[in-house]
């Protein structure tokens, strides 16, 4: 019997571990998901007698190698920054890891290391990292197997509502963490390369510089910029491509009504604000310049130039409400999201949506061809999401493949590879997560 190691039982979780116990019996694993919330476990095994729950504290040195050293893979769902603790311990054991964030450059200094020791360090497994990757590289090894050379790739996700859900003006309810909603576009400038030049956009100019996308039945879309683009080239193996651009999809009229927000300041946590008596009327009043005669709305209207229907949509949050804030201080940003936790909030029956959309333009016997490939993954419930689906099921395939010997690979690695990406993608299609390639000329 294989036995399997998941770490953290959040909300991105559930389809992992439903994958693994789905295949438990007939590929003879045992599935321990280790929580510091033991009824959280305990809920996502659902009674399966191959899978156990262990209440866990991730910074347990001792107990986190003693788990690792009875297992013969480890999935790390923890957050990004606790992914190291794990990546050190499972390289001194000598046992394999998959995660599903972003290779920080603390990983990648693993790499030798894990490749002495033949363990295997799979990293953006997920959908954004992840999938994306997967999708992209497909069609990117077909173009050149052709003698094609790429002159041109964009690539754009969005966690978003899907149609059916879709009640508010602004086209969006958080379906994962708010926190990095609110701090969109905060992380730097963005960088990407469009026709061999390099090209930045300021926090500041984020939410203004974006990108009208049309997803066949599914209508357009908002797509900004990441904040890097560029090193991506050398990923994807593209370092002489004219253009590369990278970003984040969102609904119609969400980037101009975001903007006013980060116009004023009000996703930044640079200082508290003293918001014990304050409405939210009072708490956006206090970036707008004194004006003893013009009520709220006018001032921003006029300061910002502001549309009516961006003024709906701020009307919609409650910014402009008499309402108590009800807590004493926080940040800008907090308070942002307080306010929109519950304007964004889910309903029962509600469910989301993953968008990708990526843009192949290549040059092949002297004449320029565009493929667009696209994606649109709706979730079941508010349990298995489209997040869920998209971010654990890669994860639970490579899961598979690496306990049956089919991947082969050591040191610090992502999806890239045709031997990892061709099987994963081929086996995502039956559950509904399938690219549809169109060619534009």
């Amino acid at each position: 019997m294989k036995k399997i190691l998941v770490i953290g039982a959040g909300r991105s979780s559930s389809s992992l571990v439903k994958y693994l116990l789905d295949n438990a019996e007939a590929q003879d694993w045992k599935v321990t998901l280790a929580d510091r919330d033991l009824a959280l476990a305990e809920s996502k095994l659902n009674g399966n007698e191959r899978g156990e729950a262990l209440l866990f504290e991730a910074d347990n040195h001792p107990r986190r190698k003693e788990l690792i050293e009875e297992c013969d893979l480890v999935i790390s769902m923890l957050p990004a920054s606790m992914h190291m603790m794990v990546a050190t311990d499972a390289i001194e054991l000598g046992k394999n890891l998959i995660t599903p964030s972003y290779v920080s450059p603390e990983m990648k200094e693993l790499d030798d290391e894990a490749r002495r020791k033949g363990v295997l360090l799979l990293n953006e497994m997920g959908v954004d990292p992840g999938i994306d990757h997967m999708s992209a590289m497909r069609v990117i090894d077909e173009i050149k197997s052709k003698g094609g050379k790429l002159i041109r790739f964009e690539s754009f996700t969005g966690g978003l509502i899907a149609p059916e859900s879709d009640d508010n003006p602004w086209h969006y309810k958080f379906t994962w963490n708010p926190r990095n909603v609110i701090m969109a576009g905060m992380g730097g400038t963005a960088q990407y390369i469009q026709n061999h030049n390099l090209k930045y956009i300021p926090i500041h100019k984020i939410f203004e510089r974006y990108k009208e996308i049309e997803i066949e039945g599914y209508g357009v879309f908002e797509g900004y910029a990441n904040r890097d683009s560029l090193s991506y080239r050398s990923v994807y193996g593209l370092e002489d491509v004219p253009t590369i651009y990278r970003g984040t999809l969102r609904g119609q009229g969400y980037c101009k009504a975001w903007n006013v927000f980060v116009q004023l300041g009000m996703t930044t946590e640079d200082f508290e604000v003293e918001s014990k008596n304050m409405t939210w009327r009072d708490f956006i009043n206090s970036y707008l310049q004194y004006d003893p005669e013009l009520p709220v709305e006018a001032k921003i209207q006029n300061y910002l130039n502001l549309d009516e229907e961006t003024m709906d949509m701020l009307k919609w949050t409650g910014i402009f409400d008499s309402t108590k804030i009800g807590v004493d201080s926080a940040t800008p940003a907090a308070l942002l999201q307080l306010l929109l936790e519950d304007k964004w909030k889910l309903k029962e029956n509600d469910k989301d949506m993953i968008v990708m959309w990526h843009r192949f333009d290549y040059e092949l016997d002297g004449q320029e061809h565009q493929v667009q490939s696209s994606m649109v993954a709706i979730g079941e419930d508010q349990t298995y999401t489209a997040m869920s689906n998209t971010v654990g099921l890669p994860m639970g395939i490579a899961a598979k493949m690496i306990l049956n010997g089919e991947m082969k690979l050591t040191g610090v690695q992502m999806p890239i590879l045709p031997e990892v990406y061709e099987p994963i993608l081929d086996e995502l299609t039956k559950f509904d997560i399938q690219f549809v390639e169109k060619t534009i000329h």
